[in-house]
């Protein structure tokens, strides 16, 4: 592949492959049309008004002649010019030589330096350093300007011209140069201006790019509301908190009116009147109104901290440190637990009174009850080592059910699976066996065990799989729902309260979500879990 050479209108230095922007062959374009209009009008000059001109005091057939020339080389010089070939350099030099020469021939026919017709080169010349946008118009400038002397020179040897109009001559050729020079400069300065603004427009589009990733990936919602109170723009974090998605020209007075009344005291006072807020939805969060500039006139940036991934966090950081305590010392406290149950049972086993009986039983079911909250802490651990592993969700639930069956000792056809068949998920076989262990031992205790008293129900949602586990229970009362997957909450005394803390942990380890789901068609409660991926 041959690589061509050409100079660049920005530096004037040869590089590969330069291929001219579109603006700059439109510039052409434009200069070409006004030299159309020049050489039409030197024509119509000759041809038709000669004889209210001086030209026929020097050389009229002459100066008809270079203008119809003109005429024609304006003219075919359209045709490369469509073509875009030669280069767009060798086009310029062309014209510019062409004008060069047919201005200082029609400015000899027409009476040399006194007819003026070489300061039409400045129109050139000026035209050439903004097109072109580099020094290569100075050497336009030059040629110009040797142009010029050599016509005077001529004129003077030959047709009797004063010699004295050199001066005349000179300044013009500096002219020439000056506005070379100025063409040049601005055309930088131009350049300058267009490489800044393109930057800044590549600076304005990155910030924007990041200013959606990071508003998309915040945790906490964002709300931009201009200084008219209509909502400029929401992130996804912000609709899930409101459950509300906002059209154009939304306002926040129609649209979020406890949130507007908050920013409109903030507004008063400059501050907000609590530190969290109770939203339309049942939804604590915490508040805080940034303005966009020194004050709210311009607008408000509202920042919504939701308050139960807070303190779902702290949490969190709570039971973790607790399971790696529990870890380290769960041989220490087994060890004892072990101890005073065995001695326990061997004080059952002698005869005593029924109160001595009764306070046995009560040591006896607290230590298994310590024993089982030292085991329920330390799954916490197994979050971080999920191994997922692609499978079918009805065949495990088939053999999920015969193993409940036997271990729980209930009648086949009190758990039935149901729903779709043959999808395949993603989920590490043990974790899911324990969540579905602790879910389907809360729908017993709570149902009636009679056939079909707990369904798994494998459905498709939003493009994800789904499992429901639903009983025939009494269902979960409105202020407990807030609080099923808080740690160490139970209505059961001999509870831990973290089965279902511990379930919803392993699903997050394996991309799923588990949430309680209400059903309308059906009594009792339903908990889901909705798989991240599906096969």
């Amino acid at each position: 592949m041959s690589i061509q050479l050409a100079l660049s209108p920005m530096t004037d230095k040869p590089v590969a492959n330069f291929t001219p922007p579109v603006d700059f062959w439109r510039s052409l374009r434009y200069f070409n049309l006004y030299r159309l209009m020049l050489a039409s009008l030197f024509v119509f000059l000759a041809g038709i008004l000669s004889s209210s001109l001086s030209l026929d005091a020097f050389h009229l057939l002459l100066f008809f002649s270079a203008s119809v020339v003109y005429l024609a080389a304006v003219l075919l010089s359209f045709i490369p010019l469509s073509l875009r070939w030669p280069r767009f350099t060798w086009q310029l030099a062309i014209q510019i030589g062409v004008d060069i020469v047919a201005l200082t021939v029609l400015s000899y026919a027409s009476g040399g330096i006194k007819s003026n017709v070489g300061l039409l080169l400045l129109v050139s010349l000026a035209a050439a350093g903004l097109i072109s946008r580099g020094t290569i118009t100075l050497f336009f400038a030059a040629l110009a300007s040797i142009a010029a002397l050599l016509e005077h020179s001529y004129a003077v040897l030959y047709d009797d011209v004063a010699a004295g109009l050199y001066v005349q001559v000179g300044l013009l050729c500096m002219a020439y140069f000056a506005v070379a020079w100025l063409a040049h400069t601005l055309a930088k300065y131009a350049v300058d201006s267009q490489l800044l603004a393109q930057r800044r427009g590549r600076d304005l589009v990155s910030l924007s790019e990041a200013n959606r990733l990071v508003m998309r990936d915040m945790q906490d919602g964002v709300l931009v509301v201009d200084g008219e109170g209509l909502i400029m723009q929401m992130n996804a974090r912000a609709e899930r908190m409101l459950r509300k998605s906002i059209g154009p020209e939304s306002s926040l007075s129609a649209t979020f009116p406890i949130l507007f009344g908050q920013y409109a005291l903030w507004k008063q006072t400059g501050g907000a009147s609590r530190d969290t807020l109770q939203l339309d939805v049942g939804l604590q969060a915490r508040l805080r109104f940034v303005p966009i500039e020194h004050d709210a006139s311009h607008g408000v940036v509202v920042f919504l901290e939701d308050m139960q991934r807070v303190r779902a966090e702290a949490q969190q950081i709570k039971l973790a440190a607790l399971g790696r305590l529990t870890a380290n010392i769960a041989h220490e406290v087994r060890n004892p637990l072990s101890a005073i149950s065995y001695a326990t049972e061997l004080l059952q086993e002698e005869r005593g009174d029924a109160k001595q009986q009764r306070l046995l039983q009560i040591v006896q079911d607290n230590t298994q009850r310590i024993n089982q909250i030292v085991q329920d802490v330390m799954q916490l651990n197994r979050r971080d080592r999920a191994q997922p592993e692609i499978f079918e969700l009805d065949a495990m639930l088939h053999t999920f059910i015969e193993e409940f069956d036997l271990a729980e000792r209930i009648n086949s056809g009190v758990m039935v699976p149901a729903g779709l068949h043959g999808i395949e998920v993603s989920f590490d076989r043990g974790h899911l066996r324990q969540v579905l262990w602790n879910l389907c031992r809360n729908a017993l205790r709570y149902g009636s065990k009679l056939p079909g008293s707990v369904i798994l129900a494998t459905n498709a949602e939003d493009g994800h799989t789904v499992l429901d586990v639903q009983d025939d229970g009494p269902g979960i009362s409105a202020e407990h729902q807030g609080k099923l997957f808080e740690p160490f909450f139970t209505t059961v005394a001999e509870g831990t309260g973290l089965g279902l803390y511990i379930a919803k942990e392993l699903c997050e380890a394996n991309g799923a979500r588990l949430e309680y789901h209400a059903v309308a068609a059906r009594a009792g409660a339903c908990f889901r879990i909705t798989f991240g991926d599906s096969h």
